[in-house]
């Protein structure tokens, strides 16, 4: 077993940002619908189009990396 597999990393990486563009993006959706808006953030607008293009982004590469990784 390699300490640093370098073959995997890529797709890894690809994996990690599309979970965390999912996560982050599915956190920001669910907060709005329960009426919760960023404390000490001034002008901080909720934008529902940009949300939803973001989480399509984020599976794509999740799914991406996933089958790369694991195939």
């Amino acid at each position: 077993m390699d300490l640093l597999d370098f073959d995997n990393l890529l797709p890894e990486l690809i994996l990690a940002l599309g979970m965390a563009l999912l996560i982050g993006n599915g956190l920001a959706w669910w907060k709005n619908r329960q009426g919760e808006s960023p404390k000490d953030v001034e002008g901080a607008t909720y934008r529902p189009g940009r949300v939803r293009f973001l989480m399509v982004v984020g599976v794509v590469l999740a799914v991406w990396g996933a089958v790369t990784l694991f195939t």
